[in-house]
């Protein structure tokens, strides 16, 4: 294909409309919404529902996941949906083409056709994905900047047209359904997906929703063609208020701010007829989520995909939402109430699709809400509802009409997936979302005929561009052979410059800065996703802390300066950080965001055109207020459509730490000059030396017979974001963890633990989680001591660390030692706390004094666990 995939009619620029015009709603609104109610589809719907048994309702309910359903399941189970998960592929190949995606879609869309065939009537099959910035699950497909990014640009319009280029490359693979745009407006910048929102404020999101809506929809007569998909507004509702910013943690705020300031892109996306809303994994501590499910006792259920009030009292009712209510990856889980083979509570609540990962689990979702349908627990009028949901989006998304996926217009069509248009709409949106803070003597524009030094550890690395959600969940194993015409910052610039005027050397390790005229200097987080990004309440936001890696940027900084060479740091980030010392060492600091794979879209900005003159300049503006100290965690933004807003008094921090470096709004051109480009020095914060570490007495026990029940053996990972309790009294069974009792009177509470082949960590935790400081040990000589004995040795890295964070914080790789070790012997494993100190573990708040992790398989038992000085 070689035509133009987006309309270029909707290029114009458009700003958001000014915090202050944006409606304040004391009550919950009646959205009218881009859909009316069409009362002959209505007919349709409940002659279908008239003749559906209780059995087929129940798998229009159910969306299992691509690598745990199988096409007979389907056509067993009449599922009326699936999904496919971040880092999961056709076949297990993350570089599955787009006629391997159709043919998967197809071959589930026709076992599903087969299972209807003996019935009057037949009920479609639909796809859903995780597009959340561009088909990012796809090989080949345009990877567009992630939100935050976009949200900088101050371009609604821009955003549409992203909507349509990502529904045509989503339409190529047969797929019909996305999960975006998220809607969340971050208001703590501790949280992992920060980056999943386009601003602090409600008026970027407000008017993003709408945009990104229509762009994938189509609008009312878009959707029923197949060009299009359906969209879905996520997180209902406050998950970028959780306290302290823990993901999947509870909002605490009156639910005037849970209206005004986190629902607003829910507004105005149901208003552009969005055809389906994700229920957050978060909670909300507001008192209407009392619960009063008929034949259960009264619950206080933080869970919003527990809350009958915010579920089925506000969106459903109030708001008159009328399309697919779906929970998020398990969510049911989470919920008091429910299990994850049970999530009848969370049906009650309003929840009309289950996604549900694993086999088992949704076999027994299934079954268990057959059973409490037939006992009355679940209430069919309840069910009707859900099922005559789903039945009208898959109406209005034409799916009645439409071919088989491998037959639509798109499908298979290679050349639309990472289509050169989308690239150059990507290169655009990066271009654009690119923020100045600095520009010290004008050094901005570059000339192309510079002599430019590319270092720091983003000067080569794509993972540090994409971020998180880029082919795989976490998006930090991802190569250049997976995003096939992506681009790093040094090769964009070599791409500008010429290979001879350009050298690459992160670390500057084989390179005399003094030969080059300039050095750009990429620094930046690792990628990562949700909780893995998530900083702990008593962390830092300085770059250079967050771990040992990222204080090699600010030494190669020093370094610079101290040549004398001038540097143009640009960052690539997920949420504002404190970088304070690294813009004093800068003479130009540029916010990148997390651009993606189009690093062309910087240099267009950063190097003059041909006559000298800006080829284009700087346009991005902050929709985050930037820190001015290492913990200003809280944002600043005070929503000025909301009467008598103010920051919460449990957020509200020493005085002036909510007043930015850089304020919302802020960003330069090259054209600037005097102290708004050049403000000198900036004040750096200087944080009190920690107290003294508390003093130790004996050795502190963790695990085994003299630990008295101080701490509980947890397991979690893929699939058990729940965290299940290790028995010690019978064997515990989950997807990743096997762990059963050793019944060695040797040895009382000793463990054996079976890792599976999956994300899956061990580990044991205070009951009340409290971190301790235990920097008392390290002082005293001390050691983790582990009584293990290894049955099968691991077959992949496994690691030894002192937190619940894999992998966002650090751990110790002990496979080597646990390998050498005698098969089948008890033997103790000493491991000095200085080690542990030395990669990056935190003694001063240590949540977890033991876990274990690995994505492999082993077969370890263990006994004692403690803590002991020298």
């Amino acid at each position: 294909m070689s035509e133009p995939s987006v309309d270029a009619a909707a290029s114009v620029t458009e700003e958001p409309a000014a915090g202050a015009a944006l409606p304040y709603f004391p009550q919950w609104p009646r959205v009218r919404s881009a859909f009316p109610r069409d009362p002959g589809m209505e007919e349709r719907i409940e002659g279908i529902l008239a003749q559906m048994t209780l059995e087929e309702k129940l798998g229009q309910m159910i969306q299992p996941e691509l690598a745990e359903l199988t096409a007979e399941d389907a056509r067993t189970y009449k599922i009326g949906s699936a999904l496919n998960g971040a880092g999961i592929w056709p076949g297990g190949d993350r570089h599955a083409g787009v006629k391997s995606w159709v043919e998967t879609v197809d071959a589930y869309w026709e076992a599903v056709e087969e299972a209807w065939r003996d019935r009057p009537f037949r009920i479609p099959f639909m796809w859903a994905t995780d597009a959340v910035h561009g088909h990012n699950n796809v090989y080949g497909a345009t990877i567009f900047p992630h939100n935050i990014g976009l949200g900088a640009a101050r371009d609604p319009g821009l955003v549409r047209r992203i909507g349509a280029a990502t529904a045509r490359e989503i339409a190529a693979t047969g797929m019909d359904w996305t999960f975006a745009p998220t809607v969340a407006t971050p208001r703590d910048r501790r949280w992992g997906r920060y980056y999943e929102g386009y601003s602090e404020d409600p008026e970027v999101v407000f008017a993003y929703a709408r945009e990104m809506v229509t762009g994938l929809q189509g609008g009312a007569e878009g959707l029923s063609g197949d060009t299009h998909v359906i969209s879905t507004i996520k997180h209902w509702v406050g998950d970028g208020a959780t306290f302290e910013g823990v993901d999947r943690g509870t909002a605490r705020c009156e639910e005037d701010v849970l209206r005004n300031v986190h629902a607003m892109g829910f507004v105005s996306g149901i208003e552009a007829g969005a055809q389906a809303v994700m229920a957050s994994f978060s909670g909300w501590s507001g008192p209407e989520n009392y619960d009063h499910t008929p034949g259960r006792p009264v619950a206080y259920n933080h869970k919003i995909c527990g809350s009958r009030y915010l579920l089925t009292d506000v969106l459903k009712d109030a708001m008159g939402f009328d399309g697919i209510v779906i929970s998020d990856w398990d969510a049911h889980a989470e919920v008091a109430g429910c299990a994850i083979g049970d999530a009848g509570y969370a049906i009650n609540a309003g929840l009309d699709v289950l996604m549900v990962a694993g086999r088992e689990a949704w076999q027994s979702v299934w079954r268990t809400a057959r059973e409490q349908v037939l006992a009355g627990v679940i209430p069919m009028e309840r069910v009707d509802d859900a099922v005559r949901r789903v039945l009208r989006v898959k109406m209005r998304a034409g799916l009645w009409d439409k071919p088989r996926p491998r037959e639509r217009s798109l499908a298979g069509e290679a050349s639309v997936v990472g289509h050169e248009d989308h690239r150059a709409l990507a290169r655009e949106a990066v271009r654009k979302s690119l923020v100045l803070l600095k520009n010290a003597g004008g050094v901005l524009p570059l000339s192309p005929a510079a002599r430019v030094l590319v270092a720091g550890s983003g000067a080569d690395d794509i993972r540090k561009q994409a971020g998180g959600w880029t082919l795989s969940w976490q998006g930090n194993d991802v190569t250049l052979a997976d995003l096939p015409g992506a681009s790093t910052l040094g090769m964009a610039v070599a791409g500008v410059t010429g290979a001879d005027g350009c050298r690459v050397d992160p670390y500057l390790e084989d390179t005399d800065p003094a030969g080059y005229d300039v050095a750009v200097v990429a620094i930046g987080e690792d990628a990562y996703a949700e909780m893995r990004g998530t900083i702990k309440p008593w962390g830092t936001l300085e770059y250079a802390r967050l771990k040992q890696s990222y204080a090699r940027d600010l030494a190669t900084l020093h370094r610079l300066r101290a040549a004398g060479v001038p540097v143009v740091t640009v960052l690539f980030t997920g949420r504002p950080l404190y970088v304070t010392d690294e813009i004093n060492l800068s003479d130009a600091f540029v916010v990148a965001w997390l651009p993606g794979t189009e690093a062309t879209g910087i240099t267009d900005v950063l190097f003059a055109g041909p006559d000298g003159e800006p080829a284009h300049d700087f346009q991005g503006r902050l929709t985050f207020s930037w820190p001015r100290r290492k913990r200003s965690m809280s944002v600043n933004r005070i929503p000025p459509h909301i009467p008598g807003y103010r920051v919460p008094a449990e957020e509200q921090a020493p005085e002036g730490e909510h007043e930015p470096l850089f304020p919302y709004g802020f960003g330069l051109s090259v054209r600037d000059t005097g102290p708004l480009a050049d403000p000198g020095p900036l004040p750096v914060d200087e944080e009190p030396p920690p107290p003294p570490a508390p003093p130790v007495s004996g050795p502190l026990e963790v695990h085994g017979p003299r630990a008295g029940g101080a701490y509980r053996l947890r397991i979690g990972g893929h699939n058990t974001w729940s965290r299940e309790d290790i028995s010690s009294e019978r064997p515990t069974e989950t997807l990743v963890v096997r762990a059963e009792p050793v019944g060695d009177p040797a040895r009382p509470g000793a463990v054996s633990l079976r890792f599976n082949g999956f994300v899956a960590f061990v580990y044991a935790q205070d009951p009340d989680q409290r971190p301790r400081d235990l920097r008392g040990y390290r002082e005293a000589g001390g050691r983790l001591s582990i009584e293990v004995r290894v049955v099968e040795a691991p077959d992949a890295p496994l690691y030894l660390a002192c937190h619940d964070d894999y992998p966002a914080q650090p751990g110790l790789d002990v496979t080597r030692s646990l390998r050498e070790l005698p098969a089948g012997t008890w033997t103790t494993m000493e491991v000095p706390l200085e080690e542990l100190e030395r990669i990056g573990v935190d003694l001063r708040h240590v949540d977890v004094p033991f876990m274990l992790y690995t994505e492999g398989r082993a077969v370890l038992d263990i006994g004692e666990v403690r803590w002991l000085t020298a």
